[in-house]
């Protein structure tokens, strides 16, 4: 299975490389998972909101589009000058998310992430989870926002507060690679899962 998550600059750190962690150990238990970050502009330094540069291994393309990708939050809260909201104003981002999206692409969003997916449309209609800060601005964009700290829609998942990205990469790992892979890597992790999954597809 291919995953990607996509960077830009002002990304969160926690919300997009506890992800990548999680996702990388579950190869270490029997998963078969290939996880990059990518980038969506043509170019691969790009800086965390704290500063971290980052490497991408490639550039997101519809033409080579992952059977999943994951979506950083960072910067909406604070109305940062770099991070989501801009990227959300920009608009090619969510240009990009919706048509990989239409093309058959999973999308999970970590913490303020889920507003990327929101602006791009694909979570209309939806059952959706959001960070506390943002949670009246979901609802603005025609979605039922619940307080799980995952919801799964099968096409798409999102997922609460910065920490929950670990949980969410613990779920992508029971729901496409098994509940004892997804267990082993919790245990060498020495973490415990928080909150209620809610899923609502077949």
């Amino acid at each position: 299975m291919n995953i990607q998550i996509v960077l830009f600059d002002g990304f969160g750190e926690l919300v997009a490389l506890a992800p990548f962690e999680v996702l990388k150990r579950a190869n270490e238990c029997g998963a078969s998972f290939d996880v990059e970050v990518v980038s969506y502009e043509e170019k691969t330094d790009i800086i965390s909101s704290f500063g971290l540069i980052v490497k991408a291994n490639d550039i997101l393309r519809v033409e080579n589009r992952p059977d999943l990708l994951i979506i950083p939050g960072g910067g909406w809260n604070h109305r940062s000058d770099v991070g989501a909201r801009k990227e959300a104003e920009k608009g090619n981002l969510p240009q990009l998310i919706y048509d990989l999206h239409s093309k058959g692409t999973i999308v999970a969003g970590v913490c303020t992430g889920g507003m990327l997916m929101a602006s791009s449309g694909i979570l209309k209609g939806k059952t959706a989870s959001m960070h506390y800060l943002a949670k009246e601005e979901l609802r603005g964009y025609d979605v039922e926002l619940i307080s799980n700290r995952i919801v799964d829609s099968g096409d798409v998942i999102t997922s609460r507060g910065v920490t929950a990205g670990v949980d969410l990469a613990l779920w992508i790992i029971e729901r496409f690679a098994g509940a004892n892979i997804a267990a082993a890597v919790e245990s060498r992790m020495e973490y415990e899962r928080r909150g209620v999954i809610w899923k609502n597809y077949p």
